[in-house]
């Protein structure tokens, strides 16, 4: 039998001793260290490939709307209160009770929601109570605004349509193009916030979230439609956004002015030149009246579709199963999201949403590039 000496015994403790050190530092370190890291990596190579193909400046046109975001904590302005009822959904809103019970219904599904609130004056009065909230802020807002910023900050060629009174237009950096009218009233947009697990009366919200109030008199029309198509006469763009569009979800137009409008946004979409790449950006729409506007004037028209995981779900629901879906799942399995992807692009949907082939020989974006995924 070998002894082991003195040397022999320190060195295999030592050895422990380091391994077991190198297992706690393992077990104690933070794995959204690890996550922030590759995500660095990977952004980093993006803006290598970015880099390399980028040899001249991008000239976007976004539209169509613009609109000034009023942030507050849900619960320090709708406090719970026991007679609020069963939590209940609406297309819009008519009044506080509704008002409630519509919040109450979307935050116990952590999900998403915007609504329009037909009552002016209650809206006015909620916005006022909101400003006297000490954690309020205003901030530019908009999914047109936000976009035109980063990008012209990205080094982009950015001309924005949009509605703003010349106090919120200084908002927009001045080498930003804005095409559009100035207007004496703000389209103020009420966002109420919430965290994920932040309790509210009994319920628990799965996931932060937040419900947005509007009471909208420009973006519904999308005023900059007109003073936008001037523009596109003597500019020709790389890349055209559409958004804002789910403004107009459940909001009184008198009969057929929807439809006019939407045909209008068609016709410029389809009257720019085939190298222009079309992006649609969503978000939440409830209306299926207006979905099924949107499958017929906007989204045969396009190259891409930008959408979260809820609104994903949502427009997997309206093309698999013919129906809106209000809420979805707070926290998809990957596996889901992934399956309804590949149910949007599959080549029978695609022949679902386009039963016309010719309507797509048009002087525009050729959609039937778009490859289809076999599931």
């Amino acid at each position: 039998m070998v002894k082991m000496g003195f040397n022999d015994r320190a060195l295999t403790f030592g050895t422990l001793f380091s391994v077991l050190c190198i297992l706690y530092s393992i077990y104690r370190r933070d794995p959204t260290v690890d996550l922030q890291e590759r995500l660095v990596r990977v952004i980093n190579g993006l803006i290598q490939v970015e880099d390399q193909h980028i040899t001249v400046t991008p000239k976007v046109v976004i539209g169509y709307g613009a609109c000034v975001d009023l942030f507050v904590n849900a619960k320090d302005l709708l406090p719970y209160k026991d007679e609020i009822g069963f939590p209940e959904h609406f297309d819009n809103i008519n009044s506080i009770d509704e008002f409630y019970k519509s919040f109450a219904y979307f935050f116990q599904h952590g999900a998403a929601s915007e609504r329009f609130m037909t009552n002016s004056t209650l809206f006015d009065t909620l916005i006022k109570d909101a400003e006297k909230l000490p954690d309020s802020r205003y901030e530019i807002g908009g999914n047109a605004p936000v976009m035109a910023i980063r990008l012209f900050h990205e080094g982009c060629d950015v001309t924005l349509a949009s509605t703003l009174t010349p106090k919120h237009l200084k908002s927009i950096p001045s080498g930003i193009k804005v095409v559009g009218e100035t207007v004496t009233r703000d389209d103020i947009h009420l966002i109420l916030e919430y965290k994920a697990q932040e309790k509210w009366g009994p319920y628990t919200a799965p996931r932060a979230n937040r419900y947005i109030l509007h009471n909208d008199q420009h973006n519904p029309y999308i005023r900059p439609l007109e003073a936008l198509q001037e523009h596109l006469t003597q500019s020709s763009p790389d890349l055209f956004v559409v958004s804002a569009l789910q403004l107009m979800d459940n909001y009184g137009y008198p009969v057929g002015v929807r439809t006019e409008r939407l045909k209008k946004i068609m016709k410029q979409i389809k009257s720019l030149p085939r190298k222009t790449k079309i992006h649609f950006e969503m978000a939440s729409f409830t209306e299926e009246a207006l979905i099924k506007n949107l499958q017929e004037y906007i989204i045969p028209y396009v190259d891409s579709i930008g959408m979260n995981e809820q609104e994903l779900a949502n427009l997997y629901s309206v093309y698999k199963y013919g129906n809106i879906s209000f809420v979805s799942d707070s926290r998809p399995r990957v596996a889901v999201v992934l399956d309804h992807m590949r149910s949007i692009f599959n080549v029978e949907i695609l022949d679902w949403i386009m039963p016309n082939s010719s309507d797509l020989l048009w002087n525009s974006v050729p959609v039937a590039q778009m490859k289809p995924i076999k599931a």
